[in-house]
């Protein structure tokens, strides 16, 4: 069959039917939809040689719907048309109903155009296969016309415009599966006409009546044509808040206009336009071009907004004051002139103080930016000072109302409580809470903001609790927002806060630099603030970085701070150093300083060095200390005594001093011999000491030549002797100690003298003394090797005397100045007596002494 128009949305069914052959059945066949096989769950058998299939019609669904056999005939390939049957099939959407449909036809010349414009909504869908055709249809008393398109637009053309004439007007849309009408318009033919705007506006101000302007205007077109209706809208200049004269005072069919009720010296923007005389129908014309009239100036409405700015003075009890003030709210002109009275309470005399001044304005104040706020006079005011300020603005016309303003003392009245401010979109809101004390006497609030730059100022009542400031706000710009509550004309304490309509990053970092000296280990510093202008934000912290070149390190401060002492550094190290500042908005970074912390402190090396002396002259101190208390150890180390041999025990020996309670043995005989030794002498035998400490030891201990200290030849000592103590000893051991002086003589009689009626005798002299030896005493071999020597060392003066008493020894001291021989003495020689027959008569009984030397030399206990 022929392809059918589907609507989308809607069932289908097609059936398959078997005609002419019993080989296949209904059971051989299936649907085929863009090579798509249906599903089974679609089918419907009717009998075994038809089968139906119901389809939803969609979007999708177009194409060749078939029916297919699937069984295998031998001569299907002869006859394969026979045995697949299918269909074309299209879908589509039906026609909507067009909506809104409005037709105009425009002024052309001084005529209405004759070709009519016609719009309206295409709500319906289309589809490719299924497109909707749109016919516009006109129909007037006399004639009818239209025209097809598929757009949602038309323009029809007509023989002549229907001037005053019913005219008929609708849309028919079609499509394959139906047709549909819009709403039918039946006006008067001037209800389609729009005209051209007014044109030749004038606007006439008049002296007499400044706040009128009037208007005048010419009929864009002929009544004969459109019989109008005119409509006047105007606002101030710079303002697009516009105000519209109401349609039933304007009249019909007018040509001018006096507008009422405007404000005195303020330029004035005024449009006209026009329509169809009918309300509610036809259509405006576009609004004239801008017409533009200042209207006559007028004495001012209001008062001046008068306020102050108060600082501190050089003195810290003066007050400076800075009268300003706003123009009139009204000013209705050009304010010439402020007329200024200041009425000042002097403490000093207690008298109230008049002044009068006269502000004129030049002309090249009239800016609107300058008129705003105009600075009046500064006057200067102690703590106990107050004043009452009176104004008045003049201009050409006339004089405002007088304004007043009375400024306290400096212990003025209670401030508001608890101010918040906080920032909504565009704006920076307010909210307090009234003063506690006096509250029912505030007359008004004043909010003042201030910035680096500019100040300005609103006024609230005394009923205001919240309030949003009025003025042009910037952003990232800090605001010092002060409310001043008036108590009758007197102005109360202020309470402030700052705040930012938007915080953003700082515009520059803070700069970081070194305060004083530098120390080994730490570092201070120190950083100034950003400029106010700069930190777009209040600064809620600042980090410091600093580093090695190895390692960064950072230290976040509060964001009032502008100091801080880096501790824990190297010595001798170059940091790099820099400081971050951030507000909520975001954060900046200062510029790098550069440092090196020194090896050591200010002071250390002095310290040192000063330490290091203390110590030093602590250690001389000390040493003197010491040397005082032990000098005569010193004194015996570093110069030891020579022995004066008369200060010996032996020098007063006698035969009758008593021995010790040693007594000798084997037929020894005790005695003391007595060792005298010259001072002048103690030079020679010290050298000849020296000689002869180096020989061995082994060569001076033969048994019958030794006489150790302490000992004798026969061993009746028991005391230790010299020769028998440590070798190590040192000499200061034995200075300090008892040395004993012993010599053995043999004595074999008097020389001529038998020795049988002799007795050969040895006698062993011992004494103890603290004297030290002799150098010829330690070394007496250095006598037996120089025997040639002796004579000439001993010719001055004799160093060695024997004494047999006490009585004797006068006799003694004249004989040693005599010079006395010696000679070595052996075990069994004779000892020679002297030829002196005095000599004989003072030993008559005791054989000649001698010197035995010690062999074993001195060695210290």
């Amino acid at each position: 069959p022929q392809s059918p128009v589907l609507e989308i949305g809607t069932n289908f069914t097609a059936t398959c039917l078997i005609l002419n052959t019993d080989k296949i059945t209904a059971d051989d066949l299936y649907w085929n939809i863009s090579e798509t096989t249906v599903p089974k769950e679609q089918y419907t058998k009717l009998n075994s040689s038809a089968l139906n299939v119901t389809l939803l019609v969609t979007d999708k669904i177009s194409g060749w719907l078939f029916c297919v056999c699937k069984k295998q005939i031998p001569d299907v390939d002869l006859n394969r048309g026979k045995f697949i049957h299918g269909i074309l099939l299209e879908t589509g959407y039906r026609p909507e109903k067009p909506e809104n449909l409005s037709c105009i036809a425009v002024q052309e010349g001084k005529e209405i155009s004759r070709v009519i414009s016609c719009e309206w909504e295409s709500v319906g869908r289309q589809t490719l296969h299924v497109p909707t055709t749109y016919t516009l249809r006109v129909v007037s008393t006399d004639a009818h016309y239209n025209v097809s398109t598929r757009e949602n637009h038309a323009e029809l053309r007509m023989t002549v415009f229907p001037n005053h004439v019913s005219m008929e007007i609708w849309v028919e849309a079609h499509n394959k599966l139906g047709a549909v009408e819009s709403e039918h318009l039946k006006e008067n033919a001037n209800y389609f006409v729009k005209t051209n705007p007014p044109s030749g506006i004038n606007v006439i101000s008049e002296k007499a009546f400044p706040t009128c302007l009037l208007i005048n205007w010419t009929h864009p077109i002929a009544e004969v044509y459109v019989r109008l209706l005119y409509q006047i809208r105007f606002c101030s200049s710079g303002s697009h808040n516009w105000t519209y004269v109401p349609l039933g005072v304007t009249g019909k069919g007018i040509e001018s206009f006096r507008l009422q009720e405007l404000q005195p010296d303020t330029v004035y923007v005024i449009q006209v336009r026009c329509k169809y005389d009918k309300e509610g129908h036809g259509y405006w014309s576009d609004w004239s071009a801008n017409a533009t009239k200042r209207t006559p100036e007028d004495r001012p409405e209001g008062k001046p907004d008068l306020w102050k700015i108060i600082t501190e003075g050089d003195n810290s009890s003066d007050r400076r004051v800075q009268l300003i003030c706003k123009d009139p709210e009204f000013a209705n002109g050009r304010i010439i002139n402020f007329n200024i009275k200041i009425q000042e309470n002097k403490v000093k005399n207690g008298s109230w103080v008049w002044e009068r001044i006269l502000v004129n304005r030049s002309e090249a104040d009239s800016s609107s930016e300058q008129r705003k706020i105009t600075p009046l006079k500064e006057i200067h005011l102690a703590d106990k000072d107050s004043v009452k300020v009176y104004l008045t603005a003049s201009n050409s016309v006339g004089t405002s109302v007088e304004a007043s303003l009375f400024i306290p003392d400096k212990a003025s009245c209670t401030p508001i409580e608890k101010l918040k401010v906080w920032s909504d979109g565009d704006q920076l809101k307010l909210e307090w809470k009234p003063p506690n004390s006096n509250s029912n006497s505030v007359s008004e609030y004043v909010v003042e903001w201030v910035t680096e730059d500019r100040m300005d100022w609103q006024r609230e009542s005394r009923n205001t609790r919240r309030t949003a400031i009025k003025g042009n706000l910037e952003k990232f710009v800090c605001y010092n927002i002060s409310v001043y509550p008036i108590y009758s004309g007197w102005i109360g304490k202020p309470t402030s806060v700052e705040a930012f309509l938007e915080q953003g990053a700082p515009l520059e970092g803070p700069t970081v630099r070194l305060n004083g000296r530098l120390g080994r280990n730490r570092a201070e510093l120190v950083w100034t603030e950003i400029p106010q202008r700069s930190r777009q934000g209040f600064i809620t912290n600042y980090t410091i970085f600093y580093t090695n070149g190895t390692e960064v390190h950072s230290v976040t401060v509060p964001g009032n701070t502008t100091s801080y002492t880096l501790t824990s550094l190297s010595r001798g190290t170059k940091y790099d150093t820099w400081i971050r500042a951030s507000t909520i908005g975001g954060s900046k970074k200062g510029f790098n300083h550069s440092f090196t912390t020194p090896k050591y402190d200010k002071g250390e090396i002095e310290a040192i060095v000063v330490g290091v002396s203390l110590g030093f002259l602590f250690v001389v101190v000390m040493t003197m200390v010491l040397c005082a208390y032990k000098k005569d150890a010193l004194k015996k180390n570093f110069w030891p005594q020579i022995p004066n041999p008369r200060e010996s025990t032996i020098g007063n020996w006698s035969p009758d001093y008593p021995l010790k309670a040693d007594t000798p043995k084997e037929n020894c005989l005790s005695g003391i011999s007595v060792l005298d030794v010259d001072v002048c002498d103690g030079k020679c035998v010290f050298e000849e000491d020296k000689a002869s400490l180096a020989l061995k030891k082994d060569k001076y201990l033969s048994e019958e030549h030794s006489s150790g200290i302490g000992g004798s030849s026969c061993m009746s000592s028991p005391r230790q002797s010299v020769s028998d103590s440590d070798e190590g000893g040192d000499m200061a051991d034995t200075t300090a100690s008892t040395v004993q002086y012993s010599s053995v003589v043999a004595s074999n009689g008097y020389k001529g003298q038998n020795p049988s009626s002799q007795p050969q005798q040895t006698i062993f002299s011992r004494s103890e003394s603290t004297q030290p030896l002799l150098d010829s005493e330690e070394n007496p071999d250095m006598l037996v090797q120089e025997g040639s020597r002796q004579s000439q060392r001993f010719s001055r003066q004799p160093c060695f005397t024997h004494t047999a008493g006490d009585e004797e020894l006068e006799m003694e001291q004249q004989r040693a100045l005599e010079p006395l021989d010696f000679c070595s003495l052996e075990e069994n020689s004779e000892q020679m007596t002297p030829t002196d027959e005095q000599s004989a008569d003072w030993l008559p009984s005791t054989p000649i002494s001698s010197y035995m030397p010690q062999l074993g030399g001195y060695r210290p206990q």
